[in-house]
């Protein structure tokens, strides 16, 4: 099965995206077809032996919309599609204007006389009066009018087209309303010589250019409010700088042109150009676009970098390791956008009721004409009637309810570092109530530490003799303590003469012609050392799963150091978070049943899980999902990668790392395990939004389709103009994109 993306042009309304969901649903070999209205991509998988690129276009065509395929690369040059929506809003808020100024003479000229409540004619020249001049009256409104539809054309091309290919949208119920009203004025422009004081009142050219003019407002704020909506894509495509320098020759070149090896010269305040490793030079580096971290990270020889994060201070040397879709920002832009581009299974219902929406609404406007006609109304009522509820009833807010909270939501969370794979992980996560915590790296910090240091004696030799034998050793524990020791300043006086390293013990050297012993409890009692003074405290720091490390110098003890992989400081606060919402929090790990309750406890998790091995995993999460739980697996994206593929959401934190990309639902960025609350937060919030939504989409059009066709008026009430429809309607779509861009300003 090949998966692609595809550009769609001429949708307006779910009515649009249900019609290509539709027909391309219908190819042979297409097992998925997903269409999203707000960033106008279809989502399409299908067997290549059945149906080719070109077939799915032809099909879509056919249907009355545009097709282009995506191409697999990242967009290299954001800032020209960018300014091609710049180009495409500016030509609509032209037409926009056109056709306002032109309605509003047109309304002078049709209305003024004939103000409501007593209030005085507005004054109009006698050679177009409707009382001495009636055909003038009529051409008048007939020429201030074409404008107005011209600018408008759009409607009338997409929405005809659409319905003869019977695949009617949202364009086609404009169309249709505005046309016959149109027509009908035409028709009764002719008729004016032959009773002028019966045909002139029967003139309807306002509501054919108002209604237009009104749809093409709402439809302009709607486009510029979504342009807000896919503010974190522009944001993260903007990081990129357009320029690069080699730090060989000095020269600038485009940042597209980059090769990996290449060596590149970032400058103070410039944009890192491509994921590297810094080989010269120390800086602070900004990353807080990338992963949601505020503070700067310091940055030296051997550090990586990623490419889009600004260099705050000194000059850095940087080794290009990986360009263009390989790079993070442009994973992670693609993450986005699919997350942006997939659906929440909340949408499904309302593109089920899209697709029948409009030819029910079709068939509702035609029934009432008809029965108004039988009732023995004039046809210029039926005509009004028959125009509002096609009008009224445009499909728009219902088809942007749920795609605009998903793409405010995605967007909110990737500027918080929190990267949501798709709008159905971030429907579902807010479902959540166990949450499983792998321990190394996801609540600890990953990485040994010096966590106690006892000295018998002088602690000064004992931080010196541990510094000065363990820098010859490459063992993880080694380097925690030499860490620690450069850390707060202790100085080895000399590397030793020689050294031994004892597997599964430690190691033997000679440091100034005297012997000294660094390691476990079996080495030194080889040694003949004496362990008593530290022997109880050695079995407690143990049990706690920590190393305890003896040192002793010419068969004396010095001391104990202490190495661990400590808890984060950001783990049991996120924990009581979760907890305080109501989740149970569950800590899965390899370790020893005592090193992993020390850990629950210090964390205040509800269960602790251990001495599963990682191919374990996924079995305890299904044996969770079998006791009727929603699970999320909290892990690094590596080697949890079978359980976070089993759980219901899989997080992996702190990394952003290739794997990690690839394989979870959501990637945190930071390594903040904090940002796992933030994540259910920003479901449940995302999911309120588009409930709030679909309940305003589903309100509006219960209520104004029977007062479109005369409900009130029925009861003595007012019978609802084409041009309140007009205005209802468009109110309607940008209320819903408001919500959603509200979803936006939320602090998680």
């Amino acid at each position: 099965m090949r998966e692609e993306r595809y550009d769609i042009s001429g949708m307006h309304c779910a009515a649009c995206s249900a019609s290509v969901e539709k027909v391309t649903r219908r190819l042979p070999g297409v097992e998925r077809s997903d269409v999203n209205l707000t960033t106008g991509v279809m989502t399409i998988c299908y067997d290549e032996s059945q149906v080719t690129p070109e077939q799915i276009v032809a099909k879509v065509e056919k249907a009355g919309f545009g097709a282009t395929l995506q191409s697999d690369e990242p967009a290299a040059v954001p800032q020209e599609a960018a300014d091609t929506a710049e180009q495409e809003l500016r030509q609509k808020k032209r037409e926009l204007i056109t056709a306002a100024v032109f309605s509003v003479a047109l309304l002078y000229v049709s209305m003024g006389q004939m103000l409501p409540f007593g209030l005085p004619a507005l004054p109009l020249p006698d050679i177009v009066s409707m009382h001495t001049h009636p055909v003038n009256f009529a051409l008048l409104q007939l020429l201030l009018a074409i404008p107005v539809l011209y600018c408008g054309r759009h409607f009338f091309t997409g929405g005809f087209k659409a319905l003869f290919h019977g695949n009617p949208n949202m364009d086609s119920l404009v169309a249709i309303g505005s046309a016959c009203s149109f027509a009908y004025s035409v028709v009764m422009t002719f008729l004016i010589s032959d009773d002028p004081h019966t045909y002139v009142h029967n003139l309807y050219y306002e509501s054919a250019a108002v209604v237009l003019t009104l749809v093409s407002l709402g439809k302009f704020l709607e486009s510029r409010n979504m342009q807000k909506t896919k503010g974190a894509i522009t944001a993260l495509m903007r990081l990129a700088p357009d320029t690069a320098i080699l730090a060989g020759s000095g020269r600038e070149i485009p940042s597209k042109d980059l090769k990996t090896g290449d060596r590149v010269l970032v400058k103070p305040g410039a944009r890192i150009p491509a994921d590297g490793i810094v080989t010269g030079g120390e800086s602070s580096v900004n990353e807080a676009m990338l992963t949601g971290e505020s503070l700067p990270v310091e940055k030296e020889a051997g550090s990586e970098v990623i490419g889009g994060s600004v260099n705050l201070s000194g000059v850095l040397y940087v080794e290009v390791t990986r360009t263009g879709a390989d790079s993070t920002l442009s994973r992670i832009i693609r993450f986005v956008e699919d997350a942006q581009g997939k659906k929440a299974p909340i949408s499904k219902t309302a593109d089920k009721v899209a697709g029948v929406f409009v030819p029910t609404v079709i068939t509702i406007a035609l029934v009432c004409a008809i029965a108004w006609a039988l009732a023995g109304q004039p046809f210029s009522f039926v005509l009004r009637v028959f125009t509002s509820v096609l009008v009224i009833a445009c499909p728009c807010a219902l088809g942007l309810a749920t795609p605009t909270a998903i793409m405010v939501g995605t967007g909110l969370g990737a500027r918080h570092g929190i990267l949501i794979r798709s709008g159905e992980i971030l429907e579902i996560t807010h479902s959540v109530d166990t949450v499983v915590l792998d321990k190394t790296g996801t609540v600890t910090q990953g990485e040994p530490a010096v966590t106690e240091i006892t000295a018998l004696a002088d602690s000064q030799i004992l931080l010196e003799t541990a510094a000065a034998v363990e820098s010859v050793s490459a063992h993880p524990l080694a380097k925690a303590i030499t860490a620690y020791t450069a850390e707060h300043g202790v100085a080895a006086p000399r590397r030793p003469e020689s050294f031994e390293t004892l597997s599964g013990r430690g190691l033997r050297a000679r440091l100034d012609g005297r012997e000294v012993l660094a390691g476990n409890q079996r080495l030194l009692e080889e040694g003949s050392v004496d362990l008593t003074p530290l022997l109880e405290q050695a079995h407690r720091l143990a049990a706690q799963g920590e190393t305890p490390m003896f040192f002793a110098l010419d068969g004396q003890l010095l001391g104990l150091i202490s190495v661990a992989d400590p808890v984060k400081s950001t783990s049991a606060e996120a924990i009581r978070q979760m907890k305080a919402a109501g989740i149970r929090t569950v800590l899965l790990t390899g370790d020893s049943q005592a090193a992993a309750q020390h850990i629950g406890a210090l964390v205040g998790v509800d269960e602790v899980i251990a001495q599963v091995l990682p191919e374990e995993k996924a079995g305890v999460i299904q044996k969770l999902q079998s006791q009727g739980r929603k699970v999320m697996m909290v892990g690094d994206g590596i080697n949890d990668a079978p359980a976070l593929t089993q759980a219901e959401v899989g997080c992996a934190i702190g990394s952003g790392s290739d794997i990690a990309i690839e394989s979870a639902d959501i990637v945190l960025m930071r390594d903040d395990l904090q940002d796992v609350p933030r994540a259910l937060r920003l479901s449940a919030k995302t999911l309120r939004n588009i409930k709030e939504n679909l309940f305003w989409a589903f309100c509006y059009n219960t209520i104004g389709i029977p007062i479109a066709a005369g409900a009130l008026y029925l009861f003595g009430g007012p019978l609802l103009s084409p041009m309140f429809a007009g205005a209802a309607m468009s109110l309607s779509s940008v209320c819903v994109v408001g919500n959603a861009l509200r979803l936006g300003r939320t602090k998680l």
